[in-house]
């Protein structure tokens, strides 16, 4: 049987439940989690919960109080040094203050209409616009943060620079304040997905993650695939699917997933190269895959205009295409190497699979009935989703009802939702601050026209410019940043080209996820290659062959622009999906097979014409 979770913290020793036993196993670094922060872990489920069944909230209460519940899990509890956490205590106290005025005048501040007036109020936005900079630096790094300042000196100092990409000059108490105390820059839009509707689905993920579910993903999967040849490998690609749809974190899935597929294939005899490429390639097409994506789905809502449904609808069939092509992958490198099915003895029974299906199925089937037949907005239907979730933590993999293992995992679940929140809240914040600059001073609109003007306004080369940009963006930043970064400069050059606003979108978010396995920054590999033990560049090159789709997919779409129109013409979409999976098959076969040189250049020429000529 196989067992599996993502929790961060487990401080539980009851001996009666093998599952908990196992999760402790491998995850010791969640031991002795302070009670007070499951209860800060508490008031932030409730918090956000409550924004959903209580009504509309004002911007300036909510967001700013969503900022200061994530500054104790960034600057306390992932400090990795004494002085990280004086600085820590310092740095949160002043930041709750300081976002406690924001959330207790947000009456007299609305009426300011962006423009400070007092030193105090100056000083305040000053320090927030540092705590935000500051706490995804230690959530994230350099990257980002350092993205967001250089926008903030381009908005202080762009009229010193010369031609077209100056700027008239702001006042100073007209930006800060812009920036801090009005509904932009860290109080923006995005900042109110954040805390409406990514918050949720974190949660949700969260739950389910302390539960069972996890387990209920790799049993079916291993029931599903685990027979064929490459087996473990494709159990490896339907686990990571299934739990990137609720996840959607590239990293996190290597290190949940990967933490049992990557030892199963290692035994089998897989070389630990291919082990590592298949889970960093698997694991990435979590930020791909509906409903969560990485965060992706509920920006693209906010930035488009585009109902959650749409967007769902979609990218399904991108995503499907990105897991069937790294499947063909599998079956191309069983040619070169013995890949072996899972032994039948390490296959879960069809009693197993079915009990420990129900921990996902349940609040999947009820979160995916209120969106589509009860149409309700996703966060509320995935609230009601978690309810069903928590009553399903009292329950182990044996269907046995125990209060100790519910407070066991609905701990678990309260501190891995809390740092969640927090971590992808400092992303947003931090984010919202460059989409804040380039909306003040036009730089986005500048920016769009350059696109413009070097691909001469011809929609493939601006496609590929906008490629590129994504991929050395998405180096630096998270997939959701690097996607809120690009589709701001260059999704109006794109649909300016006659490219559908939600396919543009589509577009940048799936590049700005390449950096995943691409070299020479490639997260997912990095984490992958330290869990097989094998030199990264090894893996990275298997990776990126294996995740051919992730490189194609997108153009493929430009080219057959009826493949994300399953909810309108969905026999027009299949019938686009088919063909792209062909071209993808005989690329990928061709790519990575032991076949003839001639056979397998005839392949890939075949499938680019399938793909981009017929």
């Amino acid at each position: 049987m196989f067992a599996f979770s993502s929790s961060l913290a487990d401080s539980s020793d009851a001996p009666a439940d093998p599952a908990l036993e196992n999760r402790k196993r491998h995850n010791p670094a969640g031991q002795g989690v302070h009670p007070a922060w499951v209860l800060l872990g508490g008031i932030t489920v409730l918090f956000h919960l409550g924004l959903i069944f209580y009504g509309l909230a004002p911007a300036l209460i909510s967001r700013p109080l969503h900022m200061a519940l994530a500054l104790p899990w960034i600057l306390i509890f992932m400090a990795k040094t004494p002085w990280q956490r004086r600085s820590g205590w310092l740095l949160t106290l002043l930041g709750i203050a300081a976002c406690a005025y924001i959330a207790l005048n947000e009456a007299a501040l609305a009426g300011q209409y962006g423009f400070i007036d007092t030193h105090l109020q100056m000083a305040i936005g000053i320090f927030l616009i540092g705590l935000a900079l500051e706490t995804a630096r230690r959530a994230i790094g350099w990257p980002l943060p350092l993205v967001a300042l250089v926008a903030l000196l381009y908005a202080l100092f762009g009229e010193l620079v010369p031609g077209q990409f100056g700027h008239s000059g702001l006042p100073l108490p007209s930006l800060i304040g812009t920036l801090t105390i009005a509904e932009g820059g860290l109080w923006g839009s995005l900042t109110g997905v954040s805390v409406g509707v990514v918050a949720i689905f974190v949660i949700f993920g969260a739950v389910l993650n302390a539960g069972e579910a996890g387990q209920g993903f790799m049993n079916l999967a291993s029931a599903f695939a685990g027979r064929l040849t490459g087996g473990a490998a494709k159990v490896s690609v339907i686990s990571s699917a299934l739990m990137g749809s609720i996840s959607g974190s590239a990293s996190a899935n290597v290190a949940s997933t990967g933490a049992i597929t990557i030892p199963s294939m290692v035994r089998l005899g897989y070389p630990r190269s291919l082990a590592g490429a298949v889970e960093a390639v698997a694991s990435s097409g979590g930020q791909i895959m509906p409903p969560l994506m990485g965060a992706g789905a509920f920006v693209m809502v906010e930035l488009t205009g585009t109902p959650y449904t749409q967007i769902m609808a979609a990218a399904t069939l991108p995503a499907i295409l990105y897991f069937v092509t790294v499947w063909v992958g599998i079956n191309a490198y069983a040619t070169r190497h013995d890949l072996r099915p899972v032994a039948a003895d390490e296959r879960p029974t069809s009693r197993e699979v079915l009990i420990t299906s129900l921990f996902f199925a349940i609040p999947f089937a009820l979160l995916l009935e209120r969106i589509f037949l009860g149409g309700y907005t996703p966060q509320y239907a995935a609230s009601v989703a978690i309810f069903v979730g928590l009553g399903l933590l009292f329950f182990d993999v044996t269907l046995r009802f125990s209060l100790r293992g519910f407070a066991t995992r609905l701990a678990d679940a309260l501190v891995t939702a809390g740092r969640q929140v927090a971590v992808i809240g400092a992303i947003i914040i931090c984010a919202s601050l460059v989409i804040g600059v380039l909306s003040l001073t036009g730089l986005g609109v500048k920016i769009t026209s350059g696109i413009l003007s070097l691909s001469n306004d011809m929609l493939w080369p601006a496609l590929l410019l906008t490629a590129l940009a994504c991929l050395v963006l998405g180096m630096e930043v998270p997939t959701t940043a690097a996607y809120v970064i690009c589709v701001s400069v260059a999704g109006p050059a794109l649909t300016a080209l006659g490219l559908e606003p939600l396919l543009a979108h589509l577009f940048v978010f799936w590049f700005a996820l390449l950096s995943t396995i691409t070299p020479p920054v490639c997260g997912g590999v990095f984490i992958a290659a330290g869990m097989v033990g094998e030199n990264w560049l090894k893996v990275a090159l298997k990776a990126m062959s294996l995740g051919i789709g992730l490189y194609l997919i997108p153009l493929a779409m430009v080219a057959n622009p009826d493949v994300i129109r399953l909810a309108a013409v969905p026999g027009g979409a299949l019938f686009a999906a088919a063909k792209i999976a062909i071209g993808l098959g005989a690329i990928s076969y061709g790519v990575i097979a032991r076949r003839p040189i001639w056979l397998r250049l005839g392949l890939v020429v075949l499938g680019a014409v399938v793909l981009f000529v017929l």
